[in-house]
């Protein structure tokens, strides 16, 4: 009767022991969307690399180089037009551009006060000209990925009277 009771008691262990070496399954959708959900799609793993910027490894150091070397080419480029104020300006535009997957920048508004636009109605186009004479190496990047970027840089126009 023991030997038997013994019996039955391995028996019932051996069953129900096979449940605590059974994995739960997740489906690949349920997993893709609980990645997805822990993205965080607000910032990039890479920003947009020109090449003086390529030797930056940090991200911020990316992003400082990034906005430095863009700011210092458009006012290179607004420089060489010589531009001529007959009143004392220092104001800020703000300029909203895009960098896509393919590393083009494309300026999607400029928001410019009167003050500056009937000083300087050509400054609008003379912004758009700088941009697209940029070149950048590569785009910005979100898990290996090329990602199109979108940014605000503000210029700051400030004139002196002759």
């Amino acid at each position: 009767m023991i030997k038997n009771s013994l019996y039955l008691l391995v028996l019932c262990t051996l069953f129900s022991s096979c449940r605590f070496f059974e994995t739960e399954k997740i489906s690949t959708e349920t997993f893709y969307e609980e990645e997805v959900r822990t993205i965080d799609w607000q910032e990039v793993d890479q920003y947009p690399t020109f090449t003086e910027c390529e030797l930056e490894t940090e991200k911020l150091q990316q992003k400082s180089c990034f906005e430095r070397t863009l700011s210092a080419r458009i006012y290179e480029y607004l420089y060489s037009k010589q531009m001529k104020a007959l009143k004392d300006l220092n104001d800020t535009l703000f300029l909203d551009f895009a960098v896509n997957r393919n590393a083009t920048l494309t300026v999607d508004t400029v928001k410019i006060d009167s003050v500056i636009k009937a000083e300087f109605p050509k400054l609008e186009g003379w912004i758009q000209q700088s941009i697209n004479a940029i070149q950048l190496e590569a785009p910005a990047y979100k898990r290996g990925i090329p990602v199109k970027t979108e940014f605000t840089l503000p210029i700051t126009i400030k004139t002196q009277e002759l």
